[in-house]
């Protein structure tokens, strides 16, 4: 089970920064889609250059252009590019073309797919071998938890690796990671929190004890 630190809001200088002081703790970088936007794939550049040791996730939730901009993120060293759910299969199949040619991972976001075996089932159909439960922001100020989602994930998906995201943080961890998820997303939780570092390292405790 790997801990992915969600980089969103913070200036690349300052996300280094805060980055080295969790590296111990950390598996997969993600530059999260607001960094994407702000800093582009000199993002993934600078954080492939300080963190070769780790992996690094692109989050730029394709909904079209899948093979170009799957391309971009890996061209720039990412070792994961992220792709909407809610796409055309078309764009699905387009960036698995291109993380095949690379050697990388498509990771598909099920952020708002309303039915989710039966877009599990189409996407494992088409190839995928990565999906992620999502619960985004604005669902969860509405009071949405990802902890329902995964678990209808982990009964319907048939080989895909599982990622989960929405609001986790060290008070709740332990349901999570009972579900035996392959990612763990925190991303404010560890950012936001008066100290960083002791909540990474009580969320991948929790992770390696339970």
């Amino acid at each position: 089970m790997k801990l992915q630190l969600a980089l969103d809001e913070l200036p690349l200088g300052e996300a280094l920064a805060l980055t080295e002081k969790l590296r111990q703790y950390v598996d997969i970088i993600e530059i999260g889609t607001p960094f994407v936007i702000a800093e582009g794939m000199n993002a993934v550049r600078t954080f492939r250059q300080h963190f070769p040791e780790k992996e690094i996730l692109s989050d730029e939730k394709i909904m079209d252009g899948g093979y170009f901009e799957s391309k971009l993120a890996f061209d720039a060293g990412a070792n994961y590019v992220t792709a909407l759910g809610v796409t055309d299969i078309l764009t699905v199949k387009a960036c698995l073309r291109a993380s095949e040619e690379a050697g990388r991972d498509l990771v598909i976001d099920m952020i708002c797919v309303d039915d989710l075996p039966i877009r599990i089932r189409e996407l494992e159909a088409a190839g995928v071998k990565h999906l992620a439960v999502h619960t985004g922001a604005d669902q969860q100020a509405a009071g949405r938890q990802p902890i329902e989602d995964l678990k209808v994930m982990k009964q319907h998906v048939r080989h895909s690796r599982i990622s989960v995201a929405g609001g986790i943080n060290s008070n709740t961890i332990d349901q999570y990671v009972a579900l035996n998820p392959d990612v763990i997303i925190v991303g404010s939780a560890i950012t936001r929190a008066q100290d960083p570092i002791e909540e990474a390292r009580l969320i991948k405790t929790a992770m390696q004890t339970n």
